[in-house]
């Protein structure tokens, strides 16, 4: 018994050792301290830090700071940059790339030139230690976006400036540490410069154009290999680190372009991107951020005056130039005093770069052991002000865009969207549900339900148990996305009805079908017509042809005949095409008249869409040529139909689907019939519809019709 106990006591002695008791008390923290605090409005990521502060060897020295504790944090800082890469809206990005150069310029020289003198003139240190701590004040780790990520405002522009100013400003300020580290050695040559600019221009060419080709291979052969992906992506997070490193300049910037360069291959709504994002947030960056406290020596406050006051000249004049550069930012792009303070507050938290600028001025003996102590303290203080500056204004961003997006959806009569898909045969199965998972309103509590229609006979009950039996793997495949998957079996004669009326009864707002196996739309799809299920369902309808995965897609071409954008639900059908796009990260074409076209643009503004919307007129729409002449097999089309009787409905465009089926093969094709009460609109609108090209003797064609039809019948 004695020695039990004395064994039990030599596990607790401090620092702890014991591998398992390091790892439990490092998640016990990381699931309470948020918990704990969240009760007093403090952000969990102080208490994240405040946690590592307390442990470390320079507060109650639980924890010592050895390699697997460096280990996990490098990895932690790597995911941070990674996620930021991986999230940013690429369309968006490349909508604001000036934006984003000019703010990385305002967050770089403001600190630089306000923190230079300081250091100068001030604290009198010498011209090296000067600039390299002044250029410290210039860097910024996103501690902070692990907020923005979880208020789901990742894709507001504000933070796309600020996620694209962090990685310019990181990399000037590391490359001016390998200049000064060389001018300091005596190497700043004409060899320092040849290498640098060539290592950098190999690390690019395999990033952007290495990488992404064998990534799409990958992902493209093993499809079904779920958890091989997630470890693919890893591999690629730590090589491209590693390869920044070769490269002369930090590995968070490698993980960072990895993200950049996987983003158009990763869906934001994909059970990949939910599984980095669910491992990052549980495990790797909490770790981080607790062992940037651990690096806090609280002690050094009380070592003397000096380091004192080094410490609180560094942390105003850190705090100061970052506004500054937030409020330059503000003037320039008139954002909103709330926007300002996210700029603010996901730009002015120091700590990785932050942190590796000093330490390697200081093993280099360019600054001195107060400088360092100084930063360490830094490091607490503008995390904490970055933490609760940018929770405030997340918050606030988040709040106004989900009242916006109330407000929308209470005009489209849309307030919990429900999508139902119809299944035919469950191969298809799989990718539609990941269409459906791409276009989801994520702020809708409703499942997606996936129906089957069995025949009346004597095979009924055996045909549900099969279907049942069949889709178990589907709803694993939404829960991997955290979406719930509802499955119904219904008996019925007639899919079509069977279709619509269960439309009705769960008010779906989306139907999402597959296409039918023979070409034509006089063929059977479950047995019936398709046009009996166009003209039946009448909620929005997205029929499908998924020949390839969605990573393989260049451009979304949007093809919208004249007069579809005034239809009830084509509000909602541009949400989803611009959803589409963000989540593939490709551009909108769109296929138009010109009127059709300012249309499209006045709802995108109106609904605050990020989407690049380009735009390609068409005047003859029964001229194929003139709308396939462009169509690349890379691109997604996207059809916009209206169902007959609709005002905007025209029988040209009912041949129009054939020939796409006929000469786009390969490409992924969708047909949307958007919802359409066919009352709504008034034909004063359409005053000016006969100088259009398209209908020259239409009307007169469609009496001829009708009237043929009658004598046909009569006789």
């Amino acid at each position: 018994m004695i020695e039990f106990f004395k064994h039990f006591i030599h596990e607790f002695e401090l620092p702890l050792s014991n591998p398992v008791l390091i790892f439990s008390l490092i998640l016990f923290i990381i699931l309470l301290s948020p918990i704990l605090l969240k009760k007093i409005n403090i952000p969990g990521i102080i208490g994240l830090i405040i946690s590592g502060v307390i442990i470390g060897p320079h507060g109650l020295n639980i924890l010592a700071k050895n390699s697997a504790v460096d280990l996990f944090s490098t990895i932690g800082l790597l995911y941070i940059m990674f996620i930021a890469g991986l999230e940013l809206d690429m369309n968006e990005f490349k909508a604001n790339k000036n934006k984003s150069l000019l703010f990385g310029f305002f967050t770089f020289i403001f600190p630089l030139s306000i923190g230079f003198p300081v250091c100068y003139y001030l604290l009198n240190y010498d011209f090296n230690a000067s600039f390299l701590t002044a250029s410290m004040f210039a860097t910024h780790t996103l501690v902070a976006y692990p907020i923005v990520s979880k208020l789901g405002i990742a894709k507001n522009q504000a933070v796309a400036i600020t996620v694209g100013g962090t990685i310019l400003t990181d990399t000037a300020v590391l490359i001016i540490l390998a200049i000064i580290m060389g001018s300091s050695q005596g190497n700043l040559n004409q060899a320092f410069w040849i290498k640098l600019t060539v290592s950098l221009a190999i690390f690019s060419a395999i990033m952007f154009l290495v990488i992404p080709r064998i990534a799409k291979w990958f992902f493209k052969k093993l499809e079904s290999e779920k958890h091989a992906h997630y470890i693919f992506v890893l591999s690629v997070v730590f090589f491209a680190a590693f390869l920044a490193e070769v490269a002369g300049v930090e590995p968070i910037i490698g993980a960072f372009v990895a993200g950049l360069a996987l983003n158009p291959l990763i869906p934001h709504s994909s059970a990949l991107m939910n599984r980095i994002e669910f491992i990052g947030n549980s495990l790797f960056i909490p770790f981080f951020l607790i062992s940037v406290g651990m690096l806090v020596d609280i002690s050094v406050i009380l070592s003397g005056p000096t380091a004192l006051i080094v410490a609180g000249t560094l942390s105003v004049v850190a705090i100061f130039g970052k506004w500054i550069a937030a409020f330059f930012t503000q003037i320039v792009f008139k954002y909103t005093k709330t926007e300002r303070q996210l700029i603010f507050g996901l730009s002015s938290a120091h700590a990785a770069a932050t942190l590796a600028v000093i330490l390697v001025g200081f093993k280099a003996k360019i600054l001195d052991e107060n400088i360092l102590n100084g930063t360490i303290i830094l490091i607490l203080i503008t995390c904490i002000v970055a933490s609760f500056a940018t929770e405030k204004a997340a918050k606030k961003i988040a709040i106004c865009e989900e009242e916006v997006s109330h407000e929308d959806a209470h005009s489209d009569q849309i307030l919990d969207e429900h999508i139902l898909i119809p299944l035919a045969k469950t191969s298809a199965t799989a990718s539609l549900l990941d269409f459906a998972l791409l276009i989801k309103d994520k702020k809708s509590s409703n499942p997606v339900t996936l129906l089957t229609i069995v025949p009346n006979n004597d095979q009924a009950e055996i045909n549900i148990l099969k279907y049942r039996k069949a889709v178990d793997k589907f709803v694993i495949q939404g829960s991997a996305s955290e979406v719930k998957i509802n499955t119904i079996a219904r008996i019925d004669h007639n899919p079509a009805s069977g279709i619509a009326r269960t439309s009705k009864e769960i008010m779906s707002d989306i139907v999402i079908v597959g296409w039918p196996r023979k070409t034509g739309f006089l063929d059977k799809i479950f047995g019936e017509n398709v046009d009996s299920i166009i003209n039946n369902v009448d909620k929005s309808l997205f029929i499908c042809r998924f020949q390839k995965t969605f990573i393989e897609e260049k451009r979304l071409v949007f093809i919208c005949p004249p007069f579809s954008e005034r239809g009830v639900g084509f509000h909602l059908l541009l949400q989803k095409i611009c959803r589409l796009s963000q989540e593939l990260s490709i551009p909108i074409v769109i296929y138009a008249e010109y009127k059709t076209h300012q249309t499209i643009q006045q709802i995108a503004t109106k609904l605050k869409l990020n989407a690049k919307l380009g735009f390609k007129s068409i005047l003859d729409w029964e001229n194929f040529d003139a709308i396939s002449d462009e169509i690349k097999p890379t691109d997604l089309i996207v059809f916009n139909l209206s169902r007959k009787g609709s005002v905007s409905y025209q029988s040209i465009f009912d041949k129009l689907p054939q020939k796409f089926e006929k000469f786009f093969n390969d490409n992924n094709l969708i047909l949307v019939y958007a919802q359409d009460d066919r009352k709504e609109t008034s034909m004063d609108a359409y005053e000016d519809f006969s100088a259009t090209p398209l209908t020259k003797g239409l009307e007169a064609i469609e009496q001829i019709g009708r009237g043929l039809g009658n004598i046909l019948k009569k006789g």
